[in-house]
């Protein structure tokens, strides 16, 4: 059993078809089906169950996924480990709530890639849910999230303390007179859309309008043209330049702050990107206007 074979199954396992792995490795299918069957043989069991289209994993192959997985990460880190010099450079992929890569992470960015132009750095934007997933697959080398029930198996990096304010349009009736809001938040897994609805439920309030966008300014818009109301960090509102536009409503102390963290796993190599990017992060949380 080498890497090789090991690359081919676990790429198998994943797109569930000979053909797609084959066509996602660049190789002809018959290799991909020679691979499989020299593995299963080896192994002395059946890895995948045959069907008319496509494949699926036995027991004996959903077991070896995992190690699999494990194995094709430790590799990947261990050639960017030995061929580190002291150019930094190399793939570097971070994760982040939506709010916080459009309120905090352009400054972060701009001076990361000034200074390191050589990393080739991806944003990834999503739910706090989808990024702690990313964070557990290896799909990201570290992710702003918020502040939740710690995990053993993470570093956690407080960097940010966003304070969380309900917003109206300038004419709208005070959110604690509404009987039935209209919430214009994102769609299911948000952060902001779950503590806006605990709030309203602790007022007595448990029936709802939902309006879903997928961008900032789509419900910013919305809420300041009245028809509805919303749940927004202060700084993403500054950013977005809505303060005229809108009414905001703060929250108590216990309720109307997020702590943002930057987490990662403890298992990965921390290579020097990643080591600087912490740093700078690290910087500029700690500026007055980034706090």
């Amino acid at each position: 059993m080498d890497l090789g074979s090991l690359r081919i199954f676990y790429n198998t396992g994943v797109e569930g078809s000979v053909s797609k792995a084959a066509l996602k490795l660049n190789c002809v299918q018959s290799n991909v089906t020679t691979r499989i069957k020299q593995l299963e043989a080896e192994l002395e069991v059946p890895l995948f169950y045959r069907k008319k289209r496509g494949m699926e994993l036995t027991p004996s192959g959903k077991i070896l996924m995992g190690y699999a997985e494990k194995a094709l990460v430790l590799f990947k880190e261990a050639r960017q480990a030995v061929q580190e010099t002291e150019t930094v450079k190399g793939p570097l992929n971070i994760g982040s709530l939506e709010s916080t890569a459009a309120a905090r992470l352009p400054v972060i960015l701009a001076r990361y890639h000034q200074e390191y132009p050589d990393v080739d750095l991806t944003i990834q934007t999503g739910t706090d849910t989808e990024l702690k997933a990313m964070i557990a697959g290896y799909q990201l080398d570290a992710a702003f999230v918020e502040a939740s029930a710690k995990n053993i198996a993470l570093d956690r990096i407080p960097v940010f303390n966003e304070e969380l304010v309900v917003v109206t349009g300038k004419n709208a009736d005070p959110p604690e007179s509404m009987e039935r809001p209209t919430l214009i938040v994102f769609p299911m897994g948000c952060t902001y859309r779950r503590i806006l609805k605990n709030w309203f439920a602790q007022k007595g309030v448990h029936c709802f309008k939902i309006m879903e966008f997928g961008s900032h300014e789509g419900i910013l818009g919305c809420v300041s043209a009245g028809l509805g109301v919303t749940l927004f960090p202060v700084s993403l509102i500054h950013q977005l330049n809505y303060n005229d536009r809108i009414r905001i409503y703060k929250l108590p102390k216990n309720t109307g702050h997020l702590g943002i963290h930057l987490i990662k796993r403890k298992d990965i190599v921390t290579t020097r990107a990643l080591t600087e990017f912490q740093r700078i992060v690290h910087e500029e949380a700690g500026k007055p206007d980034m706090t």
